[in-house]
């Protein structure tokens, strides 16, 4: 399974309706699960983004996740692929 880091800012709606914020990661974290994507870490963080979400699941299953939870209209994000330093030694090691 691969793994994902997300950082999630607050639209003008999300913030509006910020006390609901956590109810609504408790439904994302459902909706990832029933997807096979797992939430492995959350954050709710201060400055240049308010979420912090590590996911770990297929590419497909992630990118689903997180389509869904844009469509919402809640948060923005930014998504990077994150490789364990196993990985990125496996990765480095098929280097001509």
């Amino acid at each position: 399974m691969a793994t994902y880091v997300t950082l999630a800012s607050f639209t003008d709606q999300g913030i509006r309706n910020i006390k609901a914020s956590p109810d609504r990661f408790g439904a994302f974290r459902a909706m990832a699960d029933k997807l096979g994507v797992a939430v492995k870490s959350a954050y709710y963080t201060v400055g240049a983004y308010d979420i912090v979400v590590v996911l770990e699941g297929a590419d497909e299953a992630v990118t689903s996740v997180l389509l869904n939870l844009g469509s919402l209209g809640n948060v923005r994000t930014q998504t990077m692929r994150a490789f364990s330093p196993e990985e990125i030694k496996a990765i480095i090691g098929k280097m001509p």
